[in-house]
């Protein structure tokens, strides 16, 4: 029988990548510590640093959203809300 895959939550690899960065620990001593391969942490590291200046972005390549965008949704939801209240008064 094979071993299931672990997977590891975002939150956990930005944690042991910005552990990685400081250096405060070598990477081996954060592998024992965290139970992950050296490679897969430096391969996180490599991610967080190439991907910091988008984290930085002030908005550029966030698309604003426009006005029809916001208010379909709600327009459905209204729709949807008055037929619910039109079903249930011909059941009273």
């Amino acid at each position: 029988m094979r071993k299931k895959r672990r997977t590891f939550s975002d939150q956990f690899k930005a944690k042991v990548a910005i552990e990685a960065i400081r250096g405060v620990k070598t990477l081996a001593e954060l592998a024992t510590e965290y139970k992950v391969h050296p490679n897969q942490i430096s391969d996180w590291k490599k991610q967080v640093q190439s991907n910091a200046q988008e984290l930085f972005a002030t908005g550029k390549k966030q698309k604003a959203k426009t006005e029809d965008e916001l208010t379909s949704p709600l327009y459905e939801e209204i729709g949807r809300l008055k037929m619910d209240i039109k079903w249930l008064e011909k059941k009273l």
